[in-house]
């Protein structure tokens, strides 16, 4: 007697031929298609050549918010520096300018879908962006992190 039943070694096999398959399939067909769960890469709206420090502070309840957005503005071309939680709540996802720079803020509010931009200047922070995070922000589906 075997290590396996004949029953077992049938459902090993296809097993196999299954996941072979499969690899084989997105190798042929040159890899996952768009819209597959992480296939679809964010297109980049910062320029190269500018470095814009940015913060990202969950001003929610909504638990990773912060990590999500430092995955996705980073994939959009941001310096995401630090991200974590706010002591203060909002009521919308907020996007301030702390260093006098509207454009980039105004690019910021482009890629969070309708962001609000304020200008609050603050040079004690070391950040270009604070962004302030509401509970209804969810990034695209389209990334995937694990």
């Amino acid at each position: 007697a075997g290590r396996f039943s004949r029953k077992g070694r049938w459902i090993l096999l296809a097993l196999v031929l299954v996941g072979g398959g499969a690899w084989l399939g997105t190798k042929w067909m040159g890899g996952p298609q768009p819209g597959a769960l992480g296939s679809s890469k964010v297109e980049r709206i910062v320029p190269d050549s500018v470095r814009n420090r940015v913060e990202i502070l969950n001003a929610s309840n909504v638990r990773g918010l912060a990590r999500q957005a430092t995955f996705y503005l980073r994939d959009l071309g941001f310096d995401v520096v630090g991200s974590g939680n706010s002591a203060e709540r909002s009521d919308s996802t907020i996007v301030l300018v702390r260093s006098g720079r509207l454009d980039w803020g105004e690019l910021a509010a482009v890629g969070l879908k309708g962001a609000r931009v304020i200008v609050r200047p603050d040079s004690l922070r070391y950040v270009d962006l604070t962004i302030l995070l509401h509970a209804d922000w969810r990034p695209p589906l389209q990334t995937f992190y694990p």
